[in-house]
């Protein structure tokens, strides 16, 4: 079993920044890449960026490209997500995720395993 505890979340002004932080604990070996998924009131979960557990491979959604950056830290099992350039259309509730599966089956509909979300709200 892995465990995913978010941290980071909370309040910013539009053109801010705020860094998200992921902490895996438990059978983290399996890994095979880390990411992190958002959901807005009304909508769809939605992908937003993965990272390759043992190679740093990184996929954005084309919505926070230029903008999100992910990245792990082996030693800490923590993976992280720096959102600079913010925007209203970011607010949602962002949540983690581990799998076991490639890079492209995260994307697609996320890891096995998920915390339970860390609320980022960006005001105009």
């Amino acid at each position: 079993q892995v465990h995913l505890v978010e941290s980071g979340g909370g309040l910013v002004q539009a053109g801010g920044s705020l860094r998200l932080s992921c902490a895996a604990s438990g059978r983290t070996f399996s890994l095979y890449g880390m990411g992190w998924f958002r959901q807005a009131p009304g909508k769809e979960r939605e992908f937003v960026a993965v990272v390759k557990w043992n190679d740093s491979i990184t996929n954005y959604a084309d919505s926070v490209k230029g903008r999100f950056t992910i990245s792990r830290d082996n030693a800490k099992n923590t993976v992280y997500l720096q959102m600079d350039s913010l925007k209203p259309e970011d607010t949602a509730v962002y949540y983690c995720t581990a799998g076991l599966s490639t890079m492209a089956t995260i994307r697609e509909r996320g890891g096995s395993y998920w915390g339970q979300g860390t609320q980022v709200t960006v005001s105009s």
